[in-house]
Formats: C-alpha cells, structure tokens, sequence
C-alpha cells in the first residue's frame, strides 16, 4: 500500500480479504474523483486474488479493476487517511484515535455471482458519491 498524496482528500477502504468491497470502493472513489482525491484499500487477511464477480460487475459500469490486488493496510497508511472506511472487519480492522472513520455495513460478495454482487456494487456508488460529497470533491 503505497503512501497517500496529503495535497489531496484520502480515503482507505478496509475489509478482511481486501478482494471485494473495498476493491470496489476504490474503483467508484477514483473514478468518480477524477484524480482531486484519492483512494486506497486494503484488508486484514488479504485473499489470493480480486473477487472475478465484483471485476465483472464493476466492468459493466466502465470501471476496470482487473489489475488490482489484494494487499494488506498499514499501519502508516491508516494513520495518513483523512477517513478511513471499513466494511464487515470488525475487530481485525485497525483503530487510531482522532482518524475519522465510517463503518459501511454491506453484504460480502464473496461466493456471489455478479447478478447478486450488483446491488452491492451499486449501494457502494451511491456511498462513495454521499462521501465525495462531503469531502467537497
């Protein structure tokens, strides 16, 4: 997990596996910012690969998240994010005094289909844009 650029909004989208949710979240965050802000994500347990289901359902909407990998966070990288998103890590994800964080309770597409991951894909938009919103991007 490379180091956030501080001249811009940073946000790190955490899960366990980082092969899901928080892979799309930062497909959504990146594209929809246009480079004024910036995105990473990683997991707790990184998986093996990026989940095929959420690649395919996110390349329907022209996001391409075929070259991502799952990748651990750090503890420089969460301490260096402006907001830091979990989703379903629970104890696992990290916690640091005065970091603001948000907690996005979503179902895990893991073992889905793209048909099943869709909705999932399409509830992580509508947060990611509310977010962006926020952050004034």
């Amino acid at each position: 997990m490379s180091e956030p650029d501080r001249s811009r909004p940073t946000v790190l989208f955490l899960c366990v596996h980082n092969a899901g949710r928080s892979q799309m979240a930062m497909g959504w965050f990146n594209h929809l910012a246009g480079g004024r802000a910036v995105a990473l994500s990683g997991g707790s347990e990184p998986g093996p690969s990026v989940n095929p289901a959420a690649v395919a359902a996110m390349a329907e909407v022209g996001i391409d998240i075929a070259r991502e990998f799952p990748k651990p966070w750090t503890e420089d990288g969460v301490r260096a994010a402006d907001v830091v998103v979990t989703m379903g890590c629970g104890d696992t994800c990290p916690w640091f005094p005065g970091t603001r964080y948000e907690d996005w309770a979503l179902d895990d597409p893991q073992g889905l289909g793209p048909d099943a991951v869709r909705p999932i894909r399409d509830e992580i938009e509508r947060r990611v844009r509310a977010l962006l919103a926020e952050l004034g991007v």
